[in-house]
């Protein structure tokens, strides 16, 4: 049998079980391979097939209603083009390649290429700004950026030796945008064709890729254990974690994830995520393409509830994936506009309340099944096809998976503790470890598991149930937020003295970023100087991590001298209770307090 043979039956294995829980956590084995790449040994036979080649395996729709239609064929001829342009410029494997694109076609182009020739990804959402580029460039060792062209002036100040490619309209590498090229026409670089100055440093058309030949190859058989991608996430330290994905983990790792969405040969599933996410690639990539089924994508400025549903309607979606913050908006809107409503529905990034899923259920007739997982693996625990539904928890161990919870002062496994997978053996879907840091990774594999740093607890029936983070990271509105990195953002304002952020309870968005405040000598707290703070924090922080709410105030410390956050989230929880508010708050403000930092 071929790798393809073994990895297809895998997951038909899977498949034949999928609502089966019990059967298939016996019988399912991890494939374990010494070589597999994920385009040439799944992606091209799913394209070679006469009846799949010819689906759909993505559809971008606009909002103003354009589409785009790629089946499996076409986008496996386009990435082969992509492959083989990368390899003439230069690129080569194990390279480090930054993508920085919205949901444009070119995404997956970009990401099957680089799984063909070998380089290595590191995915980025086009909310970064300068700042936290330049460390994806200097931690990440990135040597190529492909960027949408709206977002090239972005690179304009952030310093390496690499090399930007421009993703977008012909002639975008040369826009006019502020920090616009230095010099135009062909660049020193070389020996590229189409290469253009800006700021200095060489730019390439994306463009001309559609031109490159489609016969390519590649140098040698990829390695199960070679690096695939490099995902940054948040950590409660100085610099985010940098988590490494190798062509195996991910790609075959998410035969978890398909098994818990339900997906099957000919789904159209709809994901909301963001490129530069773990999310999107579990969804909008892997996930969908093991199980033969279409990905959907929905572009839009603002979130439209009836739009969507309008949009799911007419592409007749079947699978449909979405954070607890966009059930939210989703049932404050009438949904029984959408007549014809997906069987699969999931959520993940935070736990989901009953009164969502009771007003799903009785609109749609589907239950919404909450999944857990994390950058550093696929999924661990959900609540899988066909299974109850306990309300609010995360469901039973995925087919793949040895699960404990590990009392964290003993280290004895318990039934209240934190969420751990057993190393032996281990699971395919876990990552390699943390990128260029042993130290953090040796910490994290510890003792014989691997430790995820969420707390849970699971019931007599094994069903286990989310209960928090064990440091002081938090979610907003699905995305992970460190309060050091907030933090180290406002004490650059010369009025802060020390701050402290922790989440603050908010009916949309589950948590906002709320700042506590300890002012400088000479500095007088007031309404002016909370609007600018605000302001500050907003012009030096990606619009996901901005703060939202700020109080003037003396932090609560240990003997040691730390901040006692935990008394600062305590207080804020019971403030938005209606039980009061901690001993150390005053006025708040709130942006929605300035008319000049609404949204």
């Amino acid at each position: 049998m071929t790798v393809t043979d073994d990895f297809r039956q895998a997951r038909d294995s899977l498949l034949a079980l999928s609502e089966n829980y019990d059967e298939a956590r016996r019988a399912f084995a991890w494939p374990r391979f010494d070589e597999f790449n994920f385009a040439t040994d799944w992606f091209d036979a799913l394209a070679a097939d006469p009846e799949r080649g010819q689906q759909a395996a993505l559809i971008i729709v606009e909002q103003d209603g354009t589409s785009t239609r790629r089946t499996f064929a076409e986008l496996a001829e386009a990435s082969r083009r992509a492959a083989t342009w990368l390899r003439d410029q230069g690129v080569g494997r194990g390279d480090h390649l930054i993508i920085m694109l919205g949901n444009q076609v070119e995404l997956w182009e970009l990401l099957l290429a680089s799984i063909r020739l070998g380089a290595v990804m590191i995915p980025t959402t086009t909310l970064m700004g300068p700042r936290d580029l330049q460390d994806r460039v200097d931690r990440g060792a990135a040597r190529w950026a492909a960027v949408g062209a709206a977002h090239l002036a972005k690179f304009d100040d952030v310093e390496g030796a690499y090399t930007l490619i421009a993703v977008g309209p012909a002639g975008a590498a040369a826009d006019g945008a502020e920090g616009a090229a230095d010099g135009a026409g062909a660049a020193d670089d070389g020996g590229r064709q189409g290469g253009v100055v800006r700021s200095g440093r060489a730019v390439l058309d994306y463009a001309e890729a559609a031109q490159a030949s489609p016969d390519f190859a590649p140098e040698a058989p990829t390695r199960a254990d070679e690096t695939l991608l490099l995902y940054f996430t948040s950590g409660t330290t100085s610099k985010p974690k940098l988590v490494e994905h190798t062509h195996t983990s991910y790609p075959v790792g998410h035969l978890s994830t398909a098994y818990w969405i339900g997906l099957e040969p000919g789904d159209v599933h709809l994901n909301v995520a963001s490129p530069g996410w773990a999310k999107h690639a579990w969804s909008n990539v892997f996930a969908p393409w093991i199980a033969e089924a279409t990905v959907f994508i929905y572009n839009y400025e603002r979130f439209d509830a009836a739009a969507l549903m309008d949009q799911m309607g007419r592409q007749h979606v079947t699978s449909f994936c979405a954070p607890p913050t966009v059930w939210r908006m989703l049932i404050q809107s009438d949904l029984t506009r959408l007549t014809t409503p997906p069987s699969k529905v999931v959520s993940a990034g935070e736990p989901l309340n009953a009164e969502v899923i009771d007003q799903v259920k009785k609109a749609w007739g589907v239950t919404i099944r909450d999944g857990f997982g994390q950058t550093e693996t696929t999924v661990q625990v959900a609540n899988t096809p066909g299974q109850p539904v306990t309300a609010g928890a995360m469901g039973r161990p995925l087919p793949g998976y040895d699960v404990v919870l590990v009392d964290p002062a003993t280290g004895e496994e318990t039934d209240d503790g934190e969420l751990c997978l057993r190393l032996n053996p281990r699971p395919v879907g876990l990552m390699a470890g943390y990128h260029g840091d042993p130290e953090r990774t040796a910490e994290a594999f510890r003792g014989g598991y691997y430790h995820t740093g969420d707390m849970a607890r699971r019931d007599a029936d094994g069903v286990i149930t989310y209960v928090g983070r064990d440091d002081d990271v938090f979610k907003s509105s699905d995305y992970r937020l460190s309060p050091f990195e907030l933090e180290s953002v406002l004490i650059e304002h010369p009025a802060v003295a020390e701050a402290a952020v922790v989440p603050s309870p908010d009916p949309v968005r589950l948590a906002v970023p709320k700042a506590f405040v300890v002012l400088a000598r000479g500095y007088e707290a007031g309404p002016a100087l909370a609007e600018e703070i605000l302001r500050f924090a907003r012009e030096h922080l990606a619009p996901f991590k901005r703060i939202r709410r700020l109080e003037f105030s003396e932090l609560p410390k240990t003997i040691s001298g730390k901040i006692r956050r935990v008394e600062l989230r305590h207080g804020e929880e019971a403030r938005h209770a209606g039980a009061g508010a901690s001993q150390t708050a005053g006025i708040e403000y709130s942006e929605a307090d300035f008319p000049g930092l609404k949204d």
